[in-house]
Parts: structure tokens; sequence; C-alpha cells
């Protein structure tokens, strides 16, 4: 891999890691902002999945849309597929309507907890098939 694509890859994990870390954090306040807890576990998902896509050399369009973009890493690697029963296209959602007043929605502290439950099983996926470690530590 040449290295303007390993620094790219670098720089999506970076900031997929920095969702996470303001969800999970926010996740330890006494009332959690679940709203932005599900959106950064969106975006962490969604991040993750572009880092890898960067990975494979493969184009993908600016998107949201989380069952697309598992669909693009699938063509790279069948084992994508994993990805729906861990429900990670369910995060989609909060990519874009939770984070507008129009349709209001506050998802439950639980729900909030499922999403960043999903974005670390995604993370653990995606770390292991870019060949970094595991975060265990982090969890």
């Amino acid at each position: 891999m040449n290295y303007d694509r390993q620094l790219m890859v670098s720089n999506w994990v970076r900031k997929a890691e920095n969702d996470l870390k303001i969800g999970r954090g926010e996740m330890g306040t006494p009332d959690p902002a679940t709203d932005m807890v599900c959106f950064h576990m969106q975006q962490c998902v969604e991040k993750y999945l572009k880092a890898y896509l960067t990975f494979q050399g493969r184009e993908f369009r600016r998107t949201h849309d989380i069952a697309e973009l598992i669909e693009l890493c699938k063509d790279a690697d069948p084992e994508f597929e994993t990805l729906y029963s861990l429900q990670a296209d369910h995060l989609t959602v909060y990519g874009v309507e939770v984070r507008y007043p129009d349709d209001f929605y506050m998802p439950s502290c639980e729900e909030a907890q499922h999403c960043v439950e999903i974005a670390l099983a995604v993370r653990d996926f995606v770390r292991e098939k870019l060949g970094m470690e595991r975060a265990g530590k982090d969890r």
C-alpha cells in the first residue's frame, strides 16, 4: 500500500476513534445526550468502513448509508456480511435524522448503549481486517 493511502486509512481510523471517544464519554455523564451518542456511533462505524474501503483501494461516494458501505466492503471481503447480524446498518438513521428537530426523537439510554456496543463490535471487526490490533484495552 502506498504512503498516501496508508495515511488516509490512518486518518479515517483516527476520526472514527474520536467519534467513539466522544460518544462513550457522553454516556458516562449523569444525563447523556443520547441523540448525539447515537450520532457519533453511526459516524464511528461509517468512518471505519470508509477506512477499510480506502485500505482496499475501493472507490465510494459521499454517503452516510451504512448498508451501502457494507455492500461495498462485501465486494472486497464477503465476511462483511457479518455486520448485518451486528445490526450495524441500523445506525444509518442516526447519521442524519436525529440531528435535526424536524422529526424530533430522543433515543433512550438503553438504545444509545446498544449503539455503542454495535460500534465497538464493528470497530473490532474492521481493525482485524486492517491488520491492526484489537482495541480491547479501550473497551
